[in-house]
């Protein structure tokens, strides 16, 4: 899992925002639900994601923004 950029995150469409943020909060979580049954150790991984939430919500607001 790595962090996401903001300048990778403008490059893509409404759609392909709106997928990938679907995709990060299903892997937040699976992550929470792995850590509660002690399944994974890696306790980053949830703030890893959160933070890529925040960063593609953040993008995808402001391209709605842009379009209206």
């Amino acid at each position: 899992m790595k962090n996401n950029k903001p300048a990778e995150l403008h490059g893509k469409s409404v759609e392909d925002l709106e997928a990938m943020l679907l995709a990060e909060r299903a892997g937040l979580f699976q992550t929470r639900r792995d850590l509660v049954f002690r399944k994974v150790q890696d306790t980053a991984a949830l703030k890893i994601r959160r933070h890529n939430i925040a960063r593609i919500m953040t993008v995808l607001n402001t391209k709605k923004r842009e379009t209206k």
